[in-house]
C-alpha cells in the first residue's frame, strides 16, 4: 500500500526541484505537476512528486490523521 503524505514546501532548489518538510525529515521532490507551488504551500507528496496544493486547514486535518494512525499502530504493536 501507498501513501500520499501532505508535506509543507520549504524550499525552490532548482528548476522544478523543492525541498519539502514534514516533521523534520527533508526530501527533494518534483514540482513538475505543481508548476506554481510556493513556499509555505501544504503539498501531498507521492513518490517523490508533488501532486496536490492542499490548503493549511486541509493539510493539519490529513496531518492528524496520520499521528492518529501511527498512534493506534504503536498501540497494537504493544498489545
Amino acid at each position: 500500500m501507498c501513501l500520499a503524505v501532505p508535506m509543507k514546501l520549504v524550499e525552490l532548489t532548482g528548476e522544478g526541484i523543492g525541498k519539502v518538510d514534514s516533521g523534520g525529515v527533508k526530501i527533494d521532490v518534483s514540482l513538475a505537476m505543481l508548476p506554481h507551488a510556493q513556499i509555505g504551500d501544504y503539498l501531498i507528496v507521492h513518490a517523490g512528486f508533488g501532486i496536490e496544493v492542499l490548503d493549511e486547514q486541509e493539510a493539519a486535518i490529513r496531518l492528524d490523521l496520520f499521528r492518529e494512525l501511527a498512534a493506534a499502530t504503536a498501540n497494537m504493536e504493544d498489545a
